[in-house]
């Protein structure tokens, strides 16, 4: 199952690969809006903390669907109007942020998800105190090292490969001059 690091390794990977072109503001601020993008769907976890003491209460249900993801990603790409510190980033992208989450969480893991929300509910059995999110936090997070070596591999294949494919299109003349 991701957890935090694993799904912001995931929303790397995916701005890698669908935000490729666009234009970057501070790194540190499109890094951060990233990372809570990636895992924006698991705000239903703090809802369930916050409402009843119990992580599990909401998880996997709304927050896990696509039309969160397309209601969300609207949402963010619209951001950057309240504050410059926003950056301005496509729906497309912000859309495949959130959504990367809701992959991630189908295939990395046995329990569904209410991808089609509303017309499928489903939810995490069981109970998750205060303890039990923490622990998992800070003593599960190693698991997700899988996943994140993974996001790095499939990065640098990719510029690797953007790379020579610019490199391809230049003519070999051109290319000759600019070394």
């Amino acid at each position: 199952m991701p957890l935090p690091l694993g799904h912001a390794a995931i929303g790397l990977a995916t701005c890698e690969t669908v935000g490729a072109g666009e234009r970057r503001s501070s790194r540190w601020g499109m890094f951060v809006f990233i990372v809570i993008m990636a895992n924006l769907p698991d705000v239903d976890v703090i809802l369930g903390l916050l409402l009843q003491g119990n992580g599990n209460l909401f998880h996997r249900g709304p927050t896990h669907s696509l039309l969160f993801a397309l209601l969300a990603g609207a949402l963010a790409s619209h951001l950057w109007r309240l504050s410059k510190r926003v950056p301005r980033m496509s729906f497309l992208l912000c859309f495949s942020l959130v959504f990367s989450h809701v992959l991630a969480d189908m295939v990395l893991t046995a329990a569904p998800v209410s991808l089609l929300w509303p017309l499928q509910v489903y939810w995490s059995p069981g109970i998750s105190d205060w303890g039990a999110v923490t622990h998992a936090l800070l003593f599960q997070s190693i698991q997700d090292a899988g996943i994140i070596s993974a996001c790095v591999v499939y990065v640098i294949i990719l510029r690797l490969m953007r790379g020579s494919l610019k490199e391809q299109r230049v003519p070999a003349v051109a290319r000759r001059r600019f070394r």
